[in-house]
């Protein structure tokens, strides 16, 4: 891993290393869920023998399964590997068993009441986040997110930041990459110079920021500003127009913003990385061999997820070859990588004794999600309910209903719990569903809607709002719960006043446990059983 090797690269064996693949988290072949995205394994070993590409973005499986999957990836690479994962609510938003934290905006509406409080809790996330990350091969968190979501409307953004608020979005970043840094893991701020005031998703289109640069410097860079300052070791590229600095290339692809802000401005002297190159807001710009050499061009060292590994390092070696590029410019991003990988993999060998499953949601982490859920939490009405004796309606309606099973199911307590208390479960995708509700019957309705990327949306959808306005015309709703996003809940405040409610930010098990406990008073559900969830 010395320098002598990094020397010793070939040019296409050095711009493999400037490459991240993305791949399932699972074993199995049989297995991936995202086949247009995620390669077979023969596929993705020729990638890391061949190409020696330098590392792997993992979403999907189980925590235990995935520390299989690292250690099969690890052993095909002549060069150790880095091993990425969006895992920006802890190790378990992605990986089932780990640790999964509320959003961070739950972080920053506690810091709106006592800041200290909330900067300690961002630095136990961080170092839960990067404890279990180690425990099961993540060298590299894409996390946090340092974006200002000054707009409501923000579809992909939202409750991902820490807050609207630009000193306490910096506050909390530097507090999670301060606990992060106390294992041996790459942190990255993301995604520059700043995703928050959108109404539009990289994911579907190029976001345009129209701002002047004096307010760009006051409030989109500044918690950048203060990332690097506190050691973060990335930074993440948007896919943004930023017209005050570029109005033709998107961020990702421009000189001006990652060279002339990041690197000269800003003073970065780490990791830049892309944004997914699949992205449409950088992938119509332009073909995708062209997309990955305007990258390089700009100053990025690692192009995450490009469409095809084999013709991507093809093209920059031809941009190498004709004069384009540099084999300087080639080997200053590698000089990069090596350290980020010397750090990372040098460390975590003294630091094997974290290496293992085991080391995953330990009572300590358990109680800091449960600490943060409960003051974060907002109720109003009467609570607890009263369950009806003669049962009810529990109509749940999600943005997505062939893609929740994550955080809930049949077992879970937003619908076990319920259940057994006698309200039949009905569920419903928000955004194409036709139901009449029997208003004879008490009614539980509960919304699991919050901003995501690929939604483009950012709350509740037209269908759903003349579902509730409809609803709340009526006597039998007892209790409206919100899980997810406080947009929400601000545009169905007016209507609900005398409704019994509840807002968590969470929406994984553990804050439905929390949530129900509330609902209908811990009394309710002392004598509930596992047996009650089956």
């Amino acid at each position: 891993m010395g320098l002598k090797l990094q020397q010793e690269l070939s040019l296409k064996e050095a711009i493999g290393q400037m490459l991240v693949v993305r791949a399932s988290g699972y074993l199995l072949d049989s297995q991936i869920r995202y086949p247009a995205w995620e390669p077979n394994y023969s596929v993705l070993e020729g990638w890391i023998k061949e190409l020696n590409v330098g590392g792997v973005i993992l979403l999907g499986a189980s925590a235990p399964e995935l520390w299989l999957r690292v250690q099969q990836l690890q052993e095909a690479a002549k060069i150790p590997l880095l091993i990425a994962a969006d895992i920006e609510q802890g190790v378990g938003q992605r990986f089932a068993g780990a640790t999964w934290f509320p959003p961070p905006m739950s972080l920053g509406s506690i810091a709106q009441e006592n800041l200290a409080l909330a900067r300690e809790w961002a630095h136990k996330f961080g170092a839960i986040t990067a404890s279990e990350a180690l425990a099961v091969g993540i060298n590299w968190l894409l996390a946090p997110v340092v974006d200002v979501n000054n707009n409501p409307d923000n579809p992909v953004i939202n409750v991902r930041a820490f807050g609207e608020n630009v000193e306490i979005v910096s506050d909390l970043a530097t507090a999670f990459i301060a606990g992060a840094k106390l294992y041996p893991v790459l942190t990255t701020a993301k995604h520059f110079p700043g995703h928050g005031d959108t109404t539009v998703d990289s994911h579907l289109d190029l976001p345009i920021l129209n701002h002047s640069e004096e307010r760009l410097k006051a409030l989109e860079l500044l918690p950048f500003k203060r990332a690097i300052a506190a050691g973060v070791d990335s930074v993440m590229s948007a896919h943004l127009l930023i017209s005050a600095w570029d109005d033709d290339r998107p961020a990702t692809l421009s000189e001006a913003i990652i060279k002339g802000q990041l690197r000269q401005n800003l003073g970065f002297t780490g990791l830049v990385v892309t944004d997914a190159l699949i992205m449409a807001g950088v992938a119509k710009y332009a073909t995708p061999e062209e997309v990955a050499i305007l990258a390089i061009e700009a100053g990025v060292d690692i192009l995450l997820i490009p469409q095809a590994p084999e013709i991507t390092i093809e093209a920059v070696y031809q941009a190498v070859r004709s004069g384009r590029l540099s084999e300087e410019r080639i080997r200053k991003s590698l000089a990069r990588i090596w350290q980020a990988k010397t750090k990372v993999i040098s460390s975590s060998s003294d630091s094997s004794s974290f290496n293992k499953p085991a080391h995953l949601a330990l009572p300590e982490a358990t109680k800091c999600v449960d600490s943060i859920l409960q003051a974060s939490i907002q109720t109003g009405g009467t609570l607890p309910i009263k369950p009806s004796p003669h049962g009810g309606q529990n109509l749940i309606l999600v943005h997505d209903a062939t893609n929740c099973s994550d955080f809930l199911a049949r077992h879970t307590a937003a619908i076990a719990i319920p259940k057994k208390l006698g309200y039949s479960p009905q569920l419903f995708d928000s955004r194409n569903f036709n139901f009449s509700p029997d208003n004879s019957q008490p009614t539980l309705v509960q919304l699991f809607i919050r901003g995501n990327p690929f939604q483009d949306g950012s709350g509740l959808t037209t269908i759903a709002k003349d579902f509730l306005q409809k609803l709340l015309k009526n006597n039998s709703l007892q209790a409206l719960l919100i899980y997810g996003s406080p947009y929400v809940l601000t545009y169905l405040k007016p209507e609900i006043n005398n409704l019994s409610w509840i807002f968590c930010y969470g929406q994984m098990p553990q804050a439905q446990s929390l949530v129900s406990s509330i609902l209908f008073g811990k009394s309710s559900l002392v004598n509930l059983n596992e047996e009650d969830f089956i």
